[in-house]
């Protein structure tokens, strides 16, 4: 497919969890943007809005090669082809590393990064095919920088941020471009979702003191609207050449700058001072 016909149809995206928060702004936004857009999660009746704007919903787990390889599927035979994907779906699987059982890391991992891997390899082919594609990652802060009780959630984000690195490289001169989101705290079910696995591994034993510590970090600190990451992601895709990497919301910008100029002795004794209370 080329520029002139991208211009005169809709340009194709999939958005994997748009049943809430971020993935559910993304999907209405670019629907408003002109896109033909396609919402995937496991929760279908959370996406009736999305249908009601005009988009497309489908079912779809990230942990189902099946269910990933007829979402796919589904987009092409009904579009003839993809241009964005927005790997979005995710959680954050907290509570101290020596609590967590190792399945619950290794699920985090299939969420994280392996669905998001899986989707990449299953739109590829479709996008080399056009010589156009962007591809969307959605990491975190998190993914630059760690913190207690959330060892297996930054594991799969690090890792989400390398891989994202060399396919970048990979698929670069097939017009291909791989861009990687870094939000700070956004509005979203997260870091409920985050309180509530710490509590549930890790409150009542060893490491219960930065449990409490890290429930009022999560109660005290502000989120930002989607519509900040949103932004990002209209920027990325309005732009010839977009960065590789954009981050926004709540306290990513001096979070990742003092990661990047502090030692690590020295932001481990931030961290461990602001958890500590």
């Amino acid at each position: 497919m080329n520029a002139h016909t991208r211009i005169k149809q809709k340009t194709v995206a999939l958005i994997t969890g748009a049943s809430s928060g971020m993935g559910k702004d993304f999907a209405l936004r670019l629907i408003k943007e002109g896109y033909a857009v396609y919402g995937a999660a496991r929760r279908v009746d959370k996406m009736a809005d999305i249908e009601a704007a005009s988009g497309h919903v489908l079912a779809l787990d990230v942990t189902d090669d099946d269910s990933m390889a007829a979402a796919v599927q589904q987009i092409i035979k009904e579009q003839g082809r993809i241009d964005v994907l927005i790997n979005n779906a995710g959680y954050g699987q907290f509570g101290a590393l020596e609590d967590v059982p190792l399945d619950e890391g290794r699920r985090q991992m299939e969420t994280n990064l392996f669905g998001a891997a899986r989707l990449v390899q299953l739109c590829l082919p479709h996008m080399r095919a056009q010589g156009y594609g962007r591809i969307f990652n959605i990491s975190s802060i998190g993914g630059k920088l760690a913190g207690p009780l959330g060892g297996w959630y930054h594991a799969s984000k690090f890792a989400l941020e390398g891989y994202s690195d060399a396919l970048r490289l990979e698929v670069k001169p097939f017009g291909i471009a791989v861009v990687v989101i870094e939000p700070g705290g956004v509005e979203s079910e997260w870091a409920g979702i985050a309180t509530q696995e710490a509590s549930r591994y890790s409150a009542q034993g060893a490491y219960a003191g930065l449990v409490k510590g890290f429930g009022k970090i999560q109660e005290n600190t502000g989120q930002a609207p989607t519509r900040v990451i949103s932004d990002l992601i209209v920027k990325a895709l309005k732009a010839k050449q977009p960065k590789a990497r954009y981050h926004g919301g709540v306290l990513a910008a001096p979070l990742l700058f003092l990661r990047w100029i502090l030692s690590d002795r020295m932001f481990d004794r931030l961290v461990s001072k602001a958890i500590e209370g």
